[in-house]
């Protein structure tokens, strides 16, 4: 517990005392990265003061260009882990609440992080037009395709929507399988347990091999590879 709470006021000071300098030179810019780079340091290092260790397996199976990563989803400590591991600057898409947080809300915007209300299906629709901009122009982006976190850590079917926007986007999509995260921080908690996390990237998948028509196939795809790197307890039910 005291262990969350220092990198809870780490991450409070580093929102309040250096996003706001970064959001200015990215005003100044009109270039994000610098701003990025540093905020993921900065949550490498609260991840740390937490007593997580994140492993990172299969970085050789990220395409170069713009992709996306579809992962499984049991943990807030989830993104903390996962986004930072990944070799290259992300979009998101985040839960709308979290904008209303101040300077973490409009940061996150100018890093092309989307909001998303997923009770309401036509905004919902529209954040994954949203982020469809952002892919089309270059930016690559992360998401949960199962929509929400599971309660006892198996995999939840996938939606459509990840991969719909995927193949208008005619990008590729890495399978991520995220390992551990459950014992560490499950659904409902607040303090985080110290211990590992994997995060392990699977082989690509290219959705220009794809028709909209055949999205679920596509999706089906995904979501086996995702399995694949899941221990058996994290595997879906049958």
């Amino acid at each position: 517990m005291i262990r969350t709470i220092l990198a809870v006021i780490y991450l409070a000071l580093g929102i309040l005392l250096v996003m706001p300098w970064l959001m200015l030179w990215s005003f100044l810019t009109g270039r994000a990265d610098l701003m990025y780079r540093v905020a993921m340091r900065v949550v490498r290092t609260g991840v740390r003061i937490m007593g997580v260790r994140v492993r990172v397996e299969g970085t050789d199976n990220i395409p170069p260009g713009v992709c996306m990563f579809a992962a499984n989803h049991v943990s807030n400590i989830d993104p903390l882990a996962f986004v930072p591991a990944i070799p290259r600057r992300v979009g998101l898409l985040v839960k709308s609440e979290l904008f209303r947080v101040p300077i973490l809300g409009k940061a996150m915007r100018m890093a092309g992080f989307v909001p998303v209300e997923r009770e309401n299906r036509e905004a919902a629709a529209g954040s994954v037009d949203e982020a469809l901009k952002y892919l089309k122009e270059g930016l690559s982006f992360a998401v949960y395709p199962e929509g929400t976190r599971s309660r006892d850590g198996r995999m939840l079917p996938f939606k459509k929507g990840a991969f719909l926007m995927a193949v208008r986007a005619k990008v590729p999509v890495v399978p991520v399988s995220i390992v551990g995260a459950l014992d560490l921080m499950r659904k409902g908690e607040w303090a985080v347990r110290p211990g590992e996390v994997t995060i392990r990237f699977g082989p690509a998948v290219d959705a220009s091999a794809y028709t909209v028509e055949q999205r679920a196939i596509f999706l089906a795809r995904v979501e086996e590879l995702v399995a694949a790197g899941l221990p058996e307890d994290q595997k879906p039910r049958k």
